[in-house]
């Protein structure tokens, strides 16, 4: 059997997609809670999450929208990850309060987003190891929230993931 390369490039990323969602799984969080939800979406579910982007850009006339809602289009898949908001109850003030108890419920636990950044970390390292072309997007986690991909999370944040000879999501016009 001869299997091409390029016939196979998008089961791959999905693929390797699933690898992702455990490196986000298995990521440090802590006190060992896990408050860090992540899915993968590919085909239609794509262009919806670009879709919601340009109704982004048309309300907020922010170019970053447009461009990035645009290029996820390119991708074979995209992980989705954020946080359900908790605060660990280690009165550490790091959210700018000495007391979890004094924090107000819309400021978020430093250590929810530490927790975030260390899956992102974590995701895209193995994207890296996996050699996919990824990219970070803040944009398509904008969007996410507004379709409630991860109902109940926050920081939701994006990772555009595919196999091409250039990577789309880098020196975009």
């Amino acid at each position: 059997m001869i299997i091409n390369q390029r016939d196979s490039a998008h089961s791959a990323v999905i693929e390797a997609g699933r690898l992702i969602l455990n490196a986000i799984r298995t990521a440090p969080k802590a006190r060992g809670v896990d408050i860090i939800e992540a899915v993968m979406i590919e085909g239609d579910d794509i262009h919806v999450l670009s879709n919601q982007m340009l109704q982004l850009f048309e309300e907020t006339q922010r170019p970053v929208f447009q461009r990035d809602g645009n290029n996820i289009l390119q991708a074979d898949a995209i992980i989705l990850l954020g946080y359900r908001p908790m605060p660990m109850g280690l009165n550490c003030a790091h959210c700018g309060y000495s007391k979890c108890n004094e924090r107000p419920e819309d400021v978020p636990c430093a250590f929810n987003q530490v927790d975030l950044g260390i899956a992102i970390g974590s995701a895209v390292s193995l994207a890296a190891d996996l050699r996919l072309d990824s990219r970070v997007m803040y944009s398509a986690g904008m969007a996410a929230m507004r379709c409630n991909l991860l109902p109940d999370c926050k920081g939701i944040l994006a990772i555009s993931l595919s196999v091409s000879s250039k990577n789309p999501f880098f020196d975009r016009k």
